[in-house]
């Protein structure tokens, strides 16, 4: 079955030659990273095609975070702080959906091998990002007009799930082609 099969060692592999390099290397890709995340976020204060690209600051952490797992925390909380200069209204959002999403599958890379595994770590991660949002600081993430039902948090799972695996399949394909620049 394509969920259960193991994702290919060149993460793995990456991860190695990506830490033989020189600490200096390492954070100026984190700062970049975490600039190009920041960047993407905030284009979401322009109406019609900000909301394209804010989803896309998912890449940065994710690309990152699968190289180093230090390394994309760096970026994650460096990405947080640019956009407290930046852009304070996507501050709420960025650490509870966009970035832990790409951060946590970033890091499951690094701990697990199977896709689903993989993909069911970014859908919960996000999904508590969600429910964090709306439960913990009443932030309508969804809309206000949204009600909060079972259904709704099968929905929501669902919906994570599948944009997950969505994330998960872009970075495997970014990956390849970023890691002859790269390493």
């Amino acid at each position: 079955m394509y969920f259960l099969k193991p994702i290919s060692d060149e993460v793995r592999l990456s991860q190695i030659i990506f830490n033989k390099h020189k600490k200096t290397m390492k954070l100026i890709l984190g700062s970049i990273f975490a600039c190009i995340a920041a960047i993407l976020q905030a284009a979401g204060f322009f109406p019609g095609i900000g909301y394209f690209l804010s989803p896309l600051a998912t890449a940065p952490i994710l690309l990152c975070s699968m190289f180093s797992i230090p390394f994309g925390v760096m970026s994650y909380f460096l990405t947080i702080m640019l956009l407290f200069i930046l852009q304070p209204t996507e501050l709420i959002v960025f650490p509870f959906t966009t970035g832990l999403l790409g951060l946590g599958i970033g890091a499951s890379f690094y701990f697990f091998r199977k896709r689903l595994s993989i993909i069911a770590t970014g859908a919960i991660l996000l999904m508590l990002g969600i429910m964090s949002l709306i439960f913990i600081f009443h932030f309508p993430v969804l809309g206000p007009a949204v009600s909060v039902s079972f259904s709704f948090l099968t929905t929501v799972f669902l919906c994570a799930f599948i944009y997950s695996w969505l994330w998960v399949e872009i970075a495997l394909i970014i990956f390849k082609r970023l890691k002859m620049i790269i390493i």
